[in-house]
């Protein structure tokens, strides 16, 4: 038989639980209805958590020195964001492709240590990816990289280009879109992939229609190098979007 303190105290978590569902849908909802949603949390709580105390807040940490933070996201057990500190909108805006840019893909492949953390496991680079969707396809008004587990039939479909002749793009189908993918031995300077895809892309608005994805070409990106993969809302049956290339439950990490 419960006794009346243990009652109370099955009550109490019980209310802690719902309270924190209602926390996570409320994000949720802001997100859904707030474009700058992931804008404020950093510049009016993380950033100010980290410069008067030291810790990030809300974020899972904050980089001053480089200007971007890691934030986990709601969706998925694994799923976090590079969202820098500065003001920036997206792919398309021409801050990502000044002389003197922070490399925010080397920093959100650096970051995907956090991935890891969250499954328990250390995964092949291959099974590593991040992501950014164009300006169509995204609800925020922020410049945000997924960082996440990908899809493992994604990774095997893509293993067909881990020997591509670095610098080459070569056009394939994935999960029924065209993209094109080049094989690069480093994410920095002139293989940035912002970079890469403004070469062919050069307005502001040819950028905002692209979506890019980079992941390991095998299993050590630092031996095999990585894999830039693109499209836009422009080509043939492309969405905009490589994000559903990404596999947010993490299956990968299961085995499965």
């Amino acid at each position: 038989m419960l006794t009346q303190a243990r009652v109370q105290r099955a009550i109490l978590r019980s209310a802690a639980a719902v309270a924190v569902a209602f926390a996570i849908g409320a994000c949720a909802r802001l997100a859904a209805i707030d474009s700058n949603a992931l804008w404020k949390i950093v510049d009016l709580r993380c950033v100010p958590s980290q410069q008067a105390t030291g810790t990030p807040g809300q974020c899972t940490t904050v980089n001053l020195d480089k200007r971007y933070v890691i934030l986990k996201d709601i969706v998925g057990r694994s799923q976090h964001l590079l969202i820098p500190t500065d003001r920036i909108t997206g792919i398309e805006s021409p801050l990502v492709l000044a002389p003197h840019a922070q490399d925010y893909w080397v920093d959100a492949w650096a970051s995907r240590l956090y991935v890891e953390k969250s499954v328990k496991r250390t995964l092949p680079d291959n099974l590593l990816g991040l992501e950014i969707n164009s300006a169509y396809a995204r609800s925020q008004e922020q410049l945000h990289i997924h960082i996440d587990c990908m899809r493992g039939d994604v990774s095997e479909a893509l293993a067909r280009h881990d020997k591509d002749a670095p610098g080459e793009w070569r056009w394939d189908t994935l999960d029924g879109h065209r993209y094109r993918i080049m094989r690069v031995t480093a994410l920095t300077e002139d293989n940035n992939p912002f970079r890469l895809v403004a070469r062919d892309n050069r307005s502001s608005s040819a950028m905002a229609m692209q979506t890019i994805l980079v992941t390991g070409a095998g299993s050590s990106a630092d031996e095999d190098g990585w894999l830039v993969v693109n499209s836009g809302t422009d080509v043939d049956n492309g969405s905009g979007s490589a994000e559903g290339l990404l596999d947010h439950r993490c299956h990968v990490a299961d085995g499965s």
